[in-house]
């Protein structure tokens, strides 16, 4: 597949997922965290407007010198910005303006992709790709957060559920003591973040080659899980004693059964299914009282090829921080991952709002400790 071809692919996978979007659903934003679908819309289009077309293209006429204020994320390099948490008091520009923006980028971005760009610009159209599907994840997971605090539960579509897949092992892997390289090594795409290819040691260890389902981590609630201190760090029990409901998120009890929000509409819980939506402290401590830990990322990486992963992003116990010989790139894209090197935890593999083709064994996701509205999960390791 060639760049045109990529480009008009991805770019489509946004719309797909938008097709089952009601009017009202575009503008939405529940919390600070989750953007709305507009906004999403329009962000990765103007990604693709501000980093390539404004520079590269003679005498180019932006769609609207408005959409740089509102539609810049956190590049300061690039300009000032409407706060976080006001992305969803836009209800103009419209969603059909928004929609013909993207219309016009994208015609103009086909044209500037014919003139056979430098490498360093289609490198950086394939950073704008790349970008654009790590935003349809978060758009999948930000409309079940809107839609799942909705008390009416709607059905986003019946058949996207997301949370019903099962494991398909019940082994563990054992990896011997040595001196391992960690990072991207070959010259496919990756993140600046996966660069600065190093060696590690690792003590022997086991790593299980299944997440933690639904019922298993029923058991830990049963058992008391969220109101025994000694099983959680410090934060975590402070977390934790906030919390109204003693479960996963989206889950809700009914009649004395726990039923769950999915995209499909609200569902009993599937114990033989893999566990979601919880976050790094509920993770350490499930993995306190089965006697394990969660694995570093490190050992993740090193046991990777003898996994099944890609379900869940799923929580390591390292910290994000940068590799040895990290090197910030100059300028916007350099905020692009640097800046967020603290007080966030490492997730690896992928997930099942993952798009198509874009996980590898290397990717480092990274989320605060508290979080847990994307599709995340617990593997783990002693």
């Amino acid at each position: 597949m060639n760049l045109s071809e990529s480009y008009t692919t991805i770019r489509q996978q946004t719309l797909d997922f938008c097709r089952y979007l009601q009017p009202e659903d575009f503008s939405i934003q529940v919390v600070k965290f989750a953007s709305p679908a507009k906004w999403h819309l329009a962000h990765t289009t103007w990604f693709f407007e501000t980093f390539i077309l404004k520079d590269q293209v003679d005498n180019y006429t932006e769609f609207d010198k408005n959409f740089n204020f509102l539609f810049n994320s956190y590049y300061n390099n690039v300009g000032s910005r409407i706060l976080q948490a006001n992305r969803g008091n836009m209800s103009r520009p419209s969603t059909d303006e928004i929609y013909a923006y993207r219309a016009y980028v994208d015609a103009q971005m086909q044209a500037y992709i014919q003139t056979n760009p430098p490498k360093k610009i289609v490198d950086l159209i394939v950073l704008g790709l790349n970008h654009e599907q790590q935003h349809q994840e978060l758009l999948i997971t930000d409309v079940k957060y809107m839609l799942g605090h909705n008390p009416l539960f709607p059905v986003y579509n019946a058949d996207y559920n997301l949370t019903a897949d099962k494991n398909t092992s019940t082994e563990s892997v054992q990896i011997n003591a040595g001196v391992y390289k960690i990072g991207h090594q070959n010259k496919d795409f990756c993140y600046d973040n996966e660069l600065g290819v190093h060696q590690v040691y690792i003590e022997n260890f086991e790593i299980q080659n299944y997440l933690v389902t639904n019922g298993d981590y029923i058991a830990f609630m049963e058992a008391g899980g969220y109101t025994d201190f000694n099983l959680w760090l410090d934060e975590g029990w402070s977390w934790a004693k906030k919390l109204e409901s003693k479960a996963p998120m989206y889950w809700h009890q009914i009649d004395g059964e726990w039923h769950m929000y999915t995209l499909a509409g609200l569902q009993k819980v599937d114990k033989t299914a893999i566990l979601s939506h919880v976050n790094y402290y509920e993770a350490c401590a499930y993995a306190e009282w089965k006697g394990m830990r969660l694995p570093t990322e490190f050992e993740w990486e090193i046991a990777a090829q003898q996994l099944n992963w890609g379900q869940r992003w799923e929580w390591t116990n390292s910290a994000y921080l940068p590799y040895p010989n990290f090197v910030k790139e100059n300028g916007a894209v350099g905020e692009y991952n640097g800046k967020f090197m603290s007080n966030k935890m490492v997730l690896r593999g992928a997930s099942v709002a993952t798009s198509p083709n874009h996980s590898r064994s290397t990717y480092r996701n990274f989320f605060h400790p508290s979080e847990r509205w994307q599709f995340t999960g617990i593997r783990l390791a002693k």
